[in-house]
């Protein structure tokens, strides 16, 4: 029975230390010494199995689609090459590269078979024990919540190439911005500041280009401080500015309640054109902003039961998106216009509507050792649209033997039906070097 409790205990910490480890661009800049020991425990095996500074692996896919006009179905193969790189080469200095390369048959989207992404390359310089400064392409990953992160501002443009809408490898697998970051850090707390310059105006679809004008196409600059209260509630607080618009607010809060449950509330807010004259503002810069007040939010629990289930469902809320009568009047209207707010909605990885419900379910573990199920529903309170995905995977060794499920279903031109591919399905097959 004790054994049970304290499971049971290690899982609910266990859930609450990967939600706060977002808030923190890589482990080894926690604000508290002994907290950053802590939000390592998740990783911890993993780093035991992966001693070298260098991770790799390959991964080849099978995926099938039945498609929803035709009701025909398609097939295609997908090849991908990952490596991270993370060296300390002195008790000061550091490097880390990150790096993917997917190639799909046939091709997705662009004129290219195969599209790479630099997902990090920087260099770290720790000027003090609690001073650290990075400079380069750096993925920041800002939020507490699971299926959409108001406070995640760099996420932007930084989607290259999607082989998963699994949460984890959507904010994985995608571009960084160059950028410099210097962090500042006391007991209990710390600050962290962004500063990330225009570099190009232009998006590129070429295989390798490092496509700046997708994640620099516009100066940005963020400041977040995190202090800790209790043992249990640490919150963050950030303020964000892009171009020329008006300041962004965010707060991520997560609290522990409990041995098997965490809660969590992620927000942000401010001034800002809509998410429709954003799209417009995207071919005609010159139309004038209908600039107001929105908050966006998304609040959760996740609750872990001793057979390592952990259960998530998420409120979801997005100010700058449609409402039902604006959803519906542009659902019906020109095709051009639906079009070009879907692409910006698609690009900006935000909500085209203002409510969602999330839920998200993982078992590690189940029925036999390394095997996990996930699974993941989100539902569209606007249009009633609804996506559904399920994920089977094993793990031992060297390899990663995984199949994905997904199915989008809904009226024609909603949310999640007006998505080309009404089932899909990916067997793939991963091995680590």
């Amino acid at each position: 029975m004790m054994s049970l409790l304290w499971q049971r205990r290690a899982s609910a910490v266990l859930a609450y230390l990967v939600a706060l480890g977002l808030w923190y661009p890589s482990p080894g800049l926690c604000a508290d010494p002994d907290e950053s020991a802590l939000m390592l425990a998740d990783s911890a095996l993993a780093v035991a199995e992966n001693a070298s500074d260098l991770r790799a692996f390959a991964e080849g896919e099978y995926a099938g689609a039945t498609q929803r006009d035709s009701n025909a179905s398609s097939y295609g193969r997908r090849l991908s090459f990952d490596v991270q790189y993370d060296h300390s080469f002195s008790p000061v200095w550091r490097a880390v590269f990150a790096d993917r390369l997917d190639a799909n048959w046939p091709k997705k989207g662009s004129d290219q078979n195969a599209i790479n992404t630099i997902k990090e390359a920087y260099l770290s310089w720790r000027a003090q024990p609690d001073t650290i400064l990075d400079l380069g392409r750096i993925n920041v990953r800002n939020g507490v919540a699971i299926g959409y992160n108001p406070t995640d501002f760099f996420r932007a443009g930084a989607l290259r190439s999607v082989v998963s809408i699994s949460p984890a490898s959507l904010k994985e697998n995608r571009q960084g911005s160059v950028m410099v970051r210097f962090q500042q850090l006391w007991v209990g707390g710390g600050m962290t500041g962004m500063y990330s310059p225009r570099l190009s105006n232009h998006p590129s679809q070429d295989a390798f280009n490092p496509d700046w004008g997708a994640t620099n196409n516009q100066e940005r600059w963020l400041i977040s401080v995190s202090q800790k209260f209790t043992d249990n509630i640490n919150p963050q607080f950030l303020i964000y500015q892009e171009g020329h618009l008006p300041l962004q607010f965010g707060l991520n809060l997560t609290a522990l309640t409990n041995d098997a449950t965490v809660v969590y509330a992620e927000w942000a807010g401010g001034r800002s054109p809509s998410l429709l004259t954003q799209a417009f503002q995207q071919t005609a810069p010159a139309i004038p902003g209908d600039t107001a007040f929105y908050n966006r939010l998304a609040s959760g629990i996740t609750y872990t039961t001793p057979n390592k289930i952990s259960l998530t469902a998420e409120l979801q809320y997005n100010g700058r998106g449609m409402g039902k009568e604006e959803w519906d009047a542009l659902r019906h209207g020109p095709l051009v216009v639906y079009s070009l707010y879907r692409s910006w909605a698609q690009l900006a990885q935000d909500m085209p509507t203002r409510k969602m419900v999330f839920f998200y379910a993982t078992w590690q573990d189940a029925l036999v050792n390394h095997l996990d199920l996930s699974a993941m529903r989100s539902a569209d309170i606007v249009d009633s649209s609804q996506r559904s995905w399920l994920e089977v995977r094993y793990h031992i060794g060297h390899f990663d033997y995984a199949v994905q499920w997904q199915r989008n279903s809904g009226l024609r031109f909603s949310n999640f039906g007006a998505v080309s591919q009404m089932q899909s399905w990916q067997a793939s097959l991963r091995y680590y070097f």
